[in-house]
């Protein structure tokens, strides 16, 4: 697998840590959480496309649009994984912009690093990856033009500091925008959507060797917030207005709030 450094941009203040010290003392929890996304980082891609028929990228062009991301921008991707909306971001903001992307996955960094390095469009140069926690972001205040996390908001243990975290590093009046599953408080669509994962997501991911780190995924949307949940934790965060939106029949949502 290749190799990179983790470079600290001009972005980042004086709270950056190297990346040995980037998590300090985690929460057995966390480390797990950490643990599995290090494991299915390989194979993370094939499995977006092949569980979501390649409609997921339809989902991150939606949420990297919400964000409100433009030409020039330095805007922040959190819990990046393998670099979908990063890469997404940066043909927002161009060659005259910044992209920092952040993920607590090592081995998801490299995946992104090297997807950049096979790409030749000039704008996905301003990509920056760093090892890093989402509740302990290392960049000064109100440094972003606008910020991302997709499928990782569920997956913090600490989800309020996170929304907070990235609610102090955003300038006043620019967005966060949150996609990740919904938590429907519609019967139907709850049953159908635990349908999907126990007869199709995790014997799909068993092909692959990974059933067991799937079978979290059901647990892990009963255990997150509804629409409206998020909403008010957004506001509790910091944030002064939140919206959350359900797209794909209520099966997806995202969540947009601005600083």
């Amino acid at each position: 697998m290749a190799t990179f450094q983790f470079t600290l941009p001009s972005v980042t203040g004086g709270r950056y840590r190297r990346e040995s010290q980037s998590i300090l003392r985690p929460v057995r929890c966390t480390a797990e959480r950490q643990a599995l996304f290090n494991r299915i980082a390989p194979v993370y891609d094939n499995l977006n496309d092949m569980l979501s028929l390649g409609r997921h990228r339809i989902w991150k062009r939606m949420s990297v649009s919400w964000s409100g991301a433009k030409e020039g921008d330095t805007v922040l991707d959190v819990c990046c994984g393998s670099g979908d909306l990063a890469f997404l971001l940066s043909e927002k903001v161009g060659v005259s912009g910044k992209v920092i992307a952040l993920d607590f996955s090592k081995e998801q960094l490299q995946i992104a690093a090297s997807r950049q390095r096979e790409r030749s469009r000039a704008c996905y140069k301003n990509i920056e990856w760093i090892e890093g926690d989402a509740v302990d972001l290392p960049f000064s205040d109100s440094s972003f033009d606008a910020a991302t996390i997709g499928y990782g908001l569920r997956n913090v243990v600490d989800r309020k500091k996170a929304l907070e975290e990235m609610c102090r590093v955003l300038k006043p009046g620019t967005k966060l925008s949150v996609l990740d599953f919904n938590k429907s408080t519609n019967p139907l669509t709850s049953s159908i959507q635990d349908w999907v994962i126990d007869n199709v997501v995790v014997p799909v991911a068993s092909g692959y060797g990974l059933a067991s780190e799937y079978q979290y995924l059901k647990n892990s949307i009963k255990e997150y917030l509804t629409g409206s949940e998020l909403e008010k934790l957004a506001l509790q965060a910091g944030f002064s207005e939140a919206k959350h939106y359900e797209i794909s029949t209520g099966f997806m949502g995202n969540l947009v709030a601005t600083r």
